[in-house]
């Protein structure tokens, strides 16, 4: 997993408490060491996680690491980008996008 400044890392142990049940909206990319395109994706979560700050969480989870988690929600795929909000996953996508198509999505779901 690339560690990205702005970006936390969740676990299994602590996804409840870091994403449940947190007050604002957190989007979690669901990653792996072995993926490429999650290396793509990090630097893009990390400019969002710095210029949404106020408004969005961004965190990655290792599904190699955190199979009950990866399990729970049905990710098949890395990486997947979930948003969660009150609990509840509201917005879901796979694959690597560029910032600007990442940003406008993330508006378009209500959640920016």
């Amino acid at each position: 997993m690339v560690r990205v400044e702005g970006v936390g890392e969740v676990t299994d142990a602590d996804f409840g408490f870091e994403v449940l049940s947190g007050e604002r909206p957190v989007l979690v990319q669901f990653t792996a060491e072995w993926c490429g395109p999650c290396r793509q994706l990090a630097p893009v979560l990390g400019e969002i996680a710095r210029e949404q700050a106020d408004r969005l969480k961004v965190v990655q989870l290792d599904v190699d690491r955190n199979p009950g988690t990866t399990t729970a929600y049905g990710v098949l795929s890395t990486p997947t980008l979930m948003v969660f909000r009150d609990g509840e996953p509201v917005w879901q996508t796979v694959g690597a996008r560029a910032k600007g198509r990442l940003v406008r999505d993330l508006e378009g779901a209500g959640v920016l």
